[in-house]
């Protein structure tokens, strides 16, 4: 099974950059990891909130595959502790033929037609974040659930 992380334009902070790509090439030791960056819409300044999400869902949708498992990172999924986390990740590692497609969208979030194909959402925390530090914090959590699989010592039960 192959790991892919989808995201919505272009990483803009440079810190996040950096931490992303951290954990991302840590990750690669784990599991066959990708991240895809979906192009910035151009010429939005005129669009609705509604009109960005639905420009922004087809091109999200011209990356999926019929079989793919696709996960919402989105904030009225599945709330888990980094130790449920770890679980759900070993569970979808044995039975996900293909790919696990985890998606963050944009800043408006994700249009109906991206709702309709997706199996799972996960939410990572009642709190609000940007939706470009979203993906420091989910690529850290994964690297987190693979080494608590592995039994290393980067996650401390307390």
């Amino acid at each position: 099974m192959k790991v892919q992380l989808l995201l919505v334009g272009k990483t803009t902070q440079d810190f996040v950059r950096k931490g992303v790509d951290e954990y991302a090439g840590r990750l690669k030791h784990y599991l066959p990891f990708e991240m895809e960056t979906i192009p910035d819409i151009r010429n939005i300044r005129n669009f609705s909130f509604d009109q960005i999400k639905e420009t922004e869902g087809d091109a999200i949708l011209k990356y999926i595959r019929p079989d793919d498992w696709v996960v919402l990172l989105d904030e009225r999924g599945k709330e888990f502790t980094s130790m449920e986390f770890a679980g759900y990740m070993e569970k979808k590692m044995l039975a996900t033929p293909k790919r696990l497609v985890f998606i963050i969208g944009g800043p408006y979030g994700f249009a109906d037609k991206v709702y309709a194909l997706a199996r799972e959402k996960v939410s990572l925390s009642k709190m609000t974040f940007s939706h470009q530090l979203i993906r420091l914090i989910f690529t850290e959590q994964l690297y987190r659930a693979m080494t608590i699989l592995g039994n290393q010592p980067y996650h401390h039960e307390q």
